[in-house]
């Protein structure tokens, strides 16, 4: 008989039970048949049943039938307990599919590789140094000219390819008034090739396209934007795209597996690198540079010898940066080059979420660790009414290897509802957390594919936990003592024993999740409460271009036009908005040396502040006179660091640009400090220039871009979006509003990344606590029912609820105690820890510790009501009759 078809009958008894009893009789038959008497041959054959047994033990695999069977069995027991199924379901899922969430965010960012060729020998260039505050950081910012020289370097060992970081950039196919959005990201020509792409349209970047400084005007779009803006027409190529001054020829489509080399970002558009503006200066770093290593080649001596060009370059650079103090050159000499492995890409958020991920996923691991322990309490006290069954079967002749078996299929069962609810949940939740990643208008875009890289995580994270929750009370059924438990079972205070270390271990880890929740939301409070410096309440940004450049008067007339709006109260123009750009420069006092420390600028109207409402200290607001160079309005943090802390009105500063040009400023006014470019930055030193530029013959300068600021009265700043785009079109057509938001939405953007690892930490959290407070509940449950009896004879002597509440919780509270300390210990390391790595701050708030224990307590409490008012319920004359 064939394997095949022992297999098919294991799942067709009734069929195999029949065609047995058939061979059967007709053996009897033939045997009556020939003569022989029909008792001695019914003698001879002996029973019918263990005939049967025996013979369809010989027809199926019996392993497999056994496994059949104890799935049916445990499907009945699962059913049999609905609510005990239900609890248990419900908490793995939400465990196992936080994990699942969580390993497909950290598998798209960090290690699913690149779809293209050779993405092992895929590496990243950067360089590590100090900064200009002294701190050691990692830099992947290169210039082209740097680029070009380490490319030659590294011809025979590997190459190198640069790419620009992806930016979303203004584009039109048409006029200027139909602007759209794209992601645009500058390559080398040799990308595809050495990636091994090949177009799905038309033909893709060569080496010859990225020859000569704005001489290939071409573009590759991506498969994922000719799908979603052209909905896949073929049509497409020979068309025109109108990127900034720049028109160019779309030559090709990408592959469909392609997306560009920055995970979390979807790049829309590719063009040569040569084609950059910036392509051909050196003060310039704007591209990042990977290598394709050679077979063979060891990464040290290659590190070696671009480090060595790179220092050249460098140091050749910097000495034509005469504006540049000795400080600073001996600095930006000290950077060392690095040769990082970038099998997955590199990209912004890899660098922003790489520690968070971690701590995210240390997070759902222990939420997963207290769902465990939780089911795992749950099956011992189910174990503990299953005693005498398991005994009866050890009696009759199972063996211990079984009865692990038949508690291991039923948690197998349990683990696999389990994990079909958690992936449900995962395919929700990681979506929804990357949504959340970006600022909403500009979200990150990170591919999440259930392939076989989920599967097998999600395979792998079932087996685990049926593992952790069905292993102790699989090995404690089979360590059944028969002849104990059929006469009424043994002391079960070593079962109560597990199921407190468990308990602990719950406590425990629920700590650590309370405390980082706690450093979380802390830190979240910490940055969002900040004094700004200025109110971003209804102030409603207007980012305006004008391709041709505009005068200052007319941006002043535009504005202007804007205050007449109803509800507008105010309107300034200022060169972009607070937290959102930057610029530097050295500075210079007294004609002295540039300073170490750098000085930053914002280009503003008059009237500006007033806006902002950000109130002069001292001297005078601009007015439309001023100009830069001429006029400057410094901020406190400014007059500490250049002037000593001087009263600086009337005084004169320098900004050193980095090829020795000065520009000269008088100081006429100082404000309080404002948030420049970061909240997590300390406060910087800035200041304040005029709207109104000239340029070095003292010609007025026309302004290209800049951004409207209105603050709004009694109404909602972004209802008046549509409004002032059309009017701004309608009043002058050369400017257009490339963007419209709140200066609010600038400032929580800014605090994106800690408002959602506070709001995943405290849902975590609450699940974290709801497990603990059932996993105590279910203890306390089964102490309760073991000794019933024992309440009984007590409540009959006299004893009063309040001694019986202690006898029931004592022990339960001594554990809590234990696992609190524990918890404790645990959770002071990791929060000091993780604040100082994660967020950079130091110290721990006591109330972090304060906190967590009155939850714990508070929900040990809840756990134990429901435990003693059922013992004060039983009765004792019912308990002494059953006796």
């Amino acid at each position: 008989m064939s394997f095949w078809s022992r297999v098919t009958y294991v799942f067709r008894g009734d069929r195999l039970n029949h065609e047995i009893d058939e061979e059967f009789a007709a053996h009897i038959e033939e045997a009556i048949a020939a003569g022989e008497d029909p008792i001695e041959v019914r003698r001879t054959f002996g029973s019918q049943l263990r005939l049967r047994e025996q013979s369809r033990d010989a027809r199926i695999v019996a392993w497999l039938d056994c496994l059949r069977a104890d799935l049916i069995f445990g499907w009945r027991q699962l059913l049999k307990r609905k609510i005990t199924t239900t609890a248990a379901v419900l908490s793995l899922a939400l465990a196992i599919g936080a994990c699942t969430s969580a390993f497909r965010l950290i598998d798209a960012l960090f290690l699913r590789p690149l779809p293209v060729a050779h993405a092992e020998s895929l590496y990243a260039l950067a360089r590590q140094g100090p900064d200009d505050l002294g701190v050691l950081r990692t830099f992947d910012d290169f210039a082209y000219p740097n680029f070009t020289r380490m490319r030659a370097a590294a011809k025979d060992q590997a190459e190198l390819i640069a790419t620009s970081f992806t930016y979303r950039t203004d584009l039109t196919y048409a006029t200027d008034n139909e602007m759209e959005k794209g992601y645009v990201q500058y390559i080398s020509g040799t990308m595809f090739p050495i990636f091994g792409l090949q177009p799905t349209l038309g033909r893709l970047f060569t080496t010859d396209d990225d020859m000569t400084p704005g001489a290939h005007p071409y573009a590759v779009i991506s498969y994922n934007y000719w799908s979603r803006r052209f909905a896949n027409d073929p049509q497409v190529l020979g068309r025109t795209v109108h990127i900034g001054s720049k028109m160019l020829q779309i030559i090709g489509v990408g592959p469909k597996s392609f997306t560009g080399t920055e995970p979390g970002t979807v790049a829309d558009i590719f063009l040569p690198t040569i084609m950059n503006p910036d392509v051909t200066r050196t003060d310039s770093s704007w591209l990042r540079i990977l290598a394709v290593m050679n077979p063979g080649v060891p990464r040290e001596p290659l590190r070696a010898k671009l480090d060595t060009v790179s220092l050249n370059y460098e140091t050749e650079r910097a000495k034509g940066f005469v504006g540049m103090s000795r400080h600073n050159f001996e600095m930006s000499l000290q950077k060392k080059m690095l040769i990082k492995p970038a099998t997955s890409g590199v990209s912004r958020l890899q660098g922003d979420y790489r520690r968070a991920l971690v701590w995210l996923g240390v997070l759902v691991a222990l939420v997963l660790l207290i769902a465990c322990a939780n089911v795992a309490n749950l099956m011992t006290a189910q174990a503990a009414s299953r005693a005498r069954e398991m005994a009866l079967r050890v009696s009759i002749g199972a063996g211990r290897s079984r009865l692990v078996q038949l508690v291991i299929v039923e948690n197998a069962l349990l683990a696999l509802f389990s994990a079909a609810l958690g992936a449900i949940f995962a395919w929700w939740a990681a979506p929804f957390v990357v949504s959340r990643i970006n600022p909403p208008d500009n979200p990150a875009h990170l591919i999440l594919p259930a392939d076989w890289r989920v599967l097998a995580f999600g395979s792998l994270l079932t087996l685990a936990v049926t593992l952790l929750f069905g292993l102790a009370p699989a090995l404690r059924a089979s360590s059944i003592q028969p002849v104990t438990e059929l006469k009424g079972g043994k002391e079960p205070h070593s079962k109560r024993r597990s199921m407190y270390t468990l308990i602990a271990a719950q406590i425990a880890f629920c700590f650590v999740v309370l405390f980082f929740a706690g450093l979380f939301v802390a830190t979240f409070r910490h940055l969002s409460s900040q004094p700004l410096g200025f109110d971003a309440k209804d102030l409603v940004l207007l980012e305006t271009a004008t391709p041709h450049g505009q005068s200052p008067e007319s941006w002043s007339q535009m504005a202007g036009t804007l205050h007449a709006v109803p509800g507008v109260k105010d309107v300034a123009i200022a060169s972009w908005p607070l937290l959102s750009g930057g610029w530097t420069g050295s500075i210079s006092v007294n004609a002295a040396p540039p300073t170490d420390k750098w000085g930053y600028f914002l280009s503003i109207s008059p009237g500006w502040l007033n806006t902002m409402k950000m109130r002069l200290i001292d001297g005078r607001d601009f007015n439309s006179t001023d100009s830069f160079p001429g006029q400057a309005i410094v901020s406190q943090t400014f007059v500490k660091t250049f002037f000593n802390g001087v009263n600086p009105i009337g005084r004169s500063f320098e900004k050193v640009n980095p090829f020795g040009s000065r520009q000269l400023c008088r100081v006429i006014g100082v404000v309080p400090d404002a948030a420049y470019s970061s909240l997590h930055e300390p406060i910087l030193p800035v200041a304040y220039v005029p709207f109104r530029k000239l340029d070095e013959n003292g010609a007025i300068n026309r302004a290209d871009g800049g951004t409207f600021l209105l603050r709004t009265s009694g109404i909602n700043p972004l209802s008046l979006a549509t409004t002032l785009r059309r009017l701004v079109a309608k009043t002058n057509p050369a400017y257009r509003v490339n963007n419209v938001q709140t200066q609010q939405e600038l400032v929580d953007n800014q605090t994106i990344r800690e408002r959602l690892l506070a709001s995943l930490a405290l849902f975590f959290a609450t699940v974290a606590l709801l497990l603990a407070a059932v996993g105590l509940y279910g203890v306390l449950n089964y102490s309760v029912l073991q000794r019933e009896r024992e309440i009984g004879i007590r409540i009959a002597v006299g004893a009063r609820i309040g001694s019986i509440a202690r006898l029931i919780t004592t022990q339960i509270f001594a554990t809590v105690f234990i696992g609190a300390a524990t918890g404790i210990s645990l959770g002071v390391a990791s929060v000091r820890y993780v604040q100082t790595l994660l967020f950079g701050v130091k110290g721990t708030d006591p109330s972090m510790l304060v906190a967590p224990a009155l939850i714990l307590v508070a929900a040990a409490l809840l756990a134990a009501l429901p435990a003693v008012l059922r013992a004060a319920r039983i009765d004792p004359s019912i308990m002494l009759r059953a006796e």
